[in-house]
C-alpha cells in the first residue's frame, strides 16, 4: 500500500520539476552548453509543423484590441508665411497667346472661338413685344391703349423702339408718345437707356429721356426713365410689374405705374407732384407663350394738383376700369 502512495506522489511530483525557473532571480542558473552542429549526422530532417499544428489556437478568434492613440501632429502656422508677389516668370510668355493654337493650329481655332462668340452672345436679335393692346371698360369713355417696344442687336448693345398712346372708341386721339433709345448693359440684369422720346399727342413735344429697364429682385420688371422737355419742363415715369405663373399656362401679373412732374404743366392738365398713378391686375392664358389674351381690372387715380385740374374740368380724378386685352410678341 505504501508503495502505491509513494508512486504517486512520484507522478505529481515530475511535471513540477520541468517548471522553467530561470524567471527566478534568487536561483543561480548554470550556463547551458552551446547548440552543437548536427549537420554532419546522417539523421533525416523532420516536416515542418504544419499551421495549425504551430498555433493550436489559431482556430479561436481573437477580440478586437485596443490600438494606441496616434501621436499629435504639430499645428502648422501659415499665417507667417509670405505670398511671393511679382509678374508672371518669362517662361509663362513663351508660348501661344491661345495654348490650343500649338495643338490644332491657329488657323483652325480661330473659326472655333468665332463661333463660340456666335453662339454664346454675340449673335444679333429682332425682338418685338406687345406688351399690352387693350380696351378699358366702365369708365366714363371706354377707351383703347396700346403698349409696345422692340429692339434689335445683341445682347449688350441694343436700339430700342417704344410707343404708348391712348384714346376714346369712336373719338379723338388722347395721347401718343414713342422713343428711340440706345440701350446698353451695365450689369446682367440691367440695361441704361437714352435716347429721344416725342408726343404727337396732345401737342409735338421733344424729350430727352435717360433710364434704366432690367429685373429687379424677387423677379420684378422695372421701367424707371427720366424726361426734359425742350421747354424745360421735368418728368419721370416708374412702370414694374410681376408675373405669377399659377399653372403653365395662368399667368396673374400685378402692374403699377406712376408719372412725377417737378412742376405744373398746364397745358397737358399735369400738377407737380405725383400727377397720376395706376395700380392693377392681369389674369392672361398663354395659348403659345407668344399668344396670350387676357382680363383684368385696374384703379387709376390723379393726385394733388392734378386732381383739381381735372374736377375743374367736370370729370372724374379716379376710377377702376375693367381690361380685355392681348399679350403677344414675334
Amino acid at each position: 500500500m505504501r508503495a502505491l502512495l509513494f508512486a504517486g506522489a512520484a507522478l505529481i511530483a515530475s511535471p513540477s520539476a520541468a517548471q522553467d525557473h530561470s524567471a527566478h532571480g534568487g536561483h543561480d542558473a548554470q550556463e547551458e552548453p552551446e547548440d552543437q552542429d548536427d549537420t554532419g549526422h546522417g539523421m533525416p530532417e523532420e516536416d515542418a509543423p504544419s499551421e495549425a499544428q504551430a498555433n493550436p489556437l489559431g482556430q479561436i478568434r481573437l477580440g478586437p484590441t485596443a490600438r494606441p492613440a496616434p501621436a499629435t501632429q504639430p499645428q502648422h502656422d501659415h499665417a507667417g508665411m509670405e505670398i511671393p508677389t511679382g509678374p508672371p516668370p518669362p517662361r509663362a510668355f513663351e508660348g501661344p497667346a491661345h495654348a490650343a493654337d500649338a495643338i490644332w493650329g491657329e488657323e483652325n481655332m480661330v473659326a472655333a472661338r468665332g463661333y463660340n462668340r456666335a453662339t454664346h452672345g454675340d449673335q444679333t436679335f429682332f425682338f418685338p413685344l406687345i406688351e399690352r393692346l387693350e380696351a378699358r371698360l366702365g369708365g366714363d369713355e371706354d377707351e383703347y391703349l396700346w403698349d409696345a417696344q422692340a429692339w434689335y442687336g445683341t445682347a449688350v448693345n441694343r436700339v430700342v423702339f417704344k410707343t404708348e398712346g391712348e384714346g376714346e372708341f369712336g373719338g379723338d386721339l388722347e395721347g401718343a408718345e414713342v422713343q428711340l433709345l440706345y440701350s446698353r448693359a451695365i450689369g446682367p440684369f440691367f440695361d441704361l437707356q437714352g435716347g429721344i422720346r416725342l408726343d404727337v399727342e396732345p401737342g409735338t413735344t421733344a424729350y430727352a429721356a435717360i433710364g434704366v429697364q432690367g429685373l429687379a429682385p424677387y423677379m420684378i420688371h422695372l421701367d424707371a426713365t427720366a424726361f426734359l422737355s425742350d421747354d424745360g419742363n421735368l418728368l419721370a415715369r416708374v412702370e414694374a410689374e410681376h408675373d405669377m405663373r399659377l399653372t403653365q399656362k395662368l399667368v396673374l401679373q400685378p402692374r403699377i405705374e406712376f408719372e412725377l412732374s417737378a412742376q405744373d404743366i398746364p397745358e397737358r392738365g399735369l400738377g407737380a407732384g405725383l400727377p397720376k398713378i395706376e395700380t392693377g391686375l392681369r389674369l392672361r392664358y398663354e395659348f403659345v407663350p407668344e399668344f396670350a389674351p387676357y382680363v383684368g381690372v385696374e384703379y387709376e387715380a390723379a393726385t394733388g394738383r392734378t386732381a383739381d385740374i381735372i374736377r375743374a374740368a367736370g370729370d372724374d380724378p379716379d376710377g377702376i376700369v375693367f381690361l380685355l386685352g392681348l399679350r403677344a410678341w414675334f
